[in-house]
C-alpha cells in the first residue's frame, strides 16, 4: 500500500472519530447541543441537568476512545503472532480467564481495589492465552486457526461455567458479575482513564516499536529465523502488550467482544499487512466502533439504554460469520 493511501485512510478515521465523539457528548437518553456542551466545560451552563449529562459523557468516551484503540490492537497482534485472522480477546477465550480471576478476587479475597482487577486480570488472561495456545498446538498442523477458535471456544465456555459455580452461592457477588459481564462503558470516570492510559500508551510505543519484527514474522517461521529475528522473544513481547490492552480494559469496563476482530480484520484488507499503519488505523477505527456503538445503545435503549457490549455483540457476531464464509478461515 503506497503511503499517501496510509494517510488518507488515517485522516478519515480522524474525522470519523472527531464525529463519533461530538455524538458521544451530544446524543443519548437526553440530547445536549454543542454549545451547551462547550459552556458546560467552561462553567458558564447555569443548568445542574445538563452540567451533569456533560460531566458524566465526557469521561465515558474518552474511556471509550482509550478502550476501543486498546481491544483494536489487542486484535491486531493476536492476529500477528497467532497467524489467525479470526484471533480475537473473545474468540481465544482470554476475555473469560480475564473474568473468572476478577470473580474469584472478589468472591474468595473480597477484592475491591481497580488496580487489583488490573492485576487479576492480566493474570487470567495470560493463563488462559497459553492454555488455549498449548492446546490448538496439540495434534498435526499446530495451531491452525480452526483449532484456535476451537480451543478458545472449549476453554471460554469452561471458565464460564466455574465462573457460574462461584457466583451462584453469593448473590451481591452475582449482582456485580451480571452488570459487569455484559461489558460497559457507562460507568467510567476520569480515576478509570488516570489507570487505563499509561498502561495503554506503553504498549501501544511497545508494539510499535516491534512493528518491523512482526512484519519479518509474516513472512514465516522460517524466513524471520534465517533473517535473524527472535521469533520467541518477538512473540513474548506482542503477546505480553495484546493480553495487557485487553485485560485493562477488561478490568475496568468488562468483556466488550468483537472489536478486536472485525477493527483490524477490515483494516488489514484495506491497509496490508505493515504493522505501523494497521496498528495506528486499527486503535483510531476501534475508538469510532465502540463509541458509536455506546450512542447507539443510549438512542436505541430510550428511555433506559443498551450496553455498549450488547451493541458490539450485536455487530460483531455477523461480521465473525462473514470473516469465516469469506476469507475461509486462511492463516495469515
Amino acid at each position: 500500500m503506497n503511503k499517501n493511501k496510509a494517510i488518507s485512510i488515517t485522516v478519515l478515521g480522524i474525522v470519523i472519530l472527531f464525529i463519533a465523539i461530538a455524538l458521544s457528548i451530544t446524543y443519548g437518553t437526553k440530547s445536549v447541543g454543542l454549545s451547551h456542551v462547550w459552556d458546560a466545560v467552561l462553567g458558564r451552563n447555569t443548568d445542574v441537568y445538563e452540567v451533569n449529562i456533560v460531566q458524566t459523557r465526557i469521561p465515558r468516551t474518552l474511556f471509550g476512545i482509550i478502550a476501543g484503540a486498546s481491544l483494536s490492537i489487542s486484535g491486531v497482534l493476536m492476529q500477528s503472532i497467532t497467524r489467525n485472522p479470526i484471533a480475537d480477546p473473545s474468540i481465544l477465550g482470554v476475555n473469560a480467564g480475564a473474568s473468572l480471576f476478577i470473580v474469584a478476587g472478589i468472591a474468595f479475597f473480597n477484592i475491591q481495589s481497580k488496580i487489583s482487577y488490573i492485576g487479576l486480570s492480566f493474570a487470567g488472561a495470560m493463563l488462559t492465552a497459553l492454555i488455549v495456545y498449548k492446546l490448538a498446538s496439540v495434534g498435526y498442523g499446530g495451531p491452525t486457526p480452526i483449532k484456535l477458535a476451537i480451543s478458545g471456544s472449549a476453554t471460554s465456555i469452561a471458565l464460564s461455567s466455574i465462573i457460574s459455580l462461584i457466583v451462584m452461592p453469593d448473590s451481591s457477588v452475582m449482582t456485580t458479575y451480571r452488570f459487569w459481564q455484559i461489558g460497559s462503558i457507562g460507568g467510567t470516570n476520569y480515576d478509570d482513564i488516570k489507570l487505563i492510559l499509561p498502561i495503554t500508551i506503553l504498549a501501544i510505543i511497545v508494539s510499535l516499536c516491534f512493528s518491523g519484527n512482526l512484519n519479518t514474522l509474516l513472512l514465516s517461521e522460517e524466513t524471520a529465523i534465517a533473517l535473524g529475528l527472535n521469533v520467541n522473544r518477538t512473540r513474548a513481547i506482542a503477546a505480553i502488550c495484546g493480553v495487557l490492552l485487553c485485560a485493562t480494559t477488561t478490568a475496568l469496563a468488562g468483556p466488550i467482544s468483537f472489536i478486536g476482530l472485525m477493527v483490524p480484520h477490515f483494516i488489514r484488507m484495506i491497509v496490508g499487512s505493515n504493522h505501523i499503519p494497521l496498528i495506528i488505523c486499527s486503535g483510531i477505527y476501534g475508538s469510532s466502533v465502540l463509541i458509536i456503538s455506546d450512542v447507539l445503545g443510549r438512542i436505541l435503549g430510550r428511555p433506559g439504554e443498551l450496553e455498549s457490549g450488547i451493541m458490539t455483540a450485536l455487530i460483531g457476531a455477523p461480521v465473525f460469520i462473514f470473516i469465516i464464509r469469506k476469507a475461509k478461515v486462511q492463516s495469515l
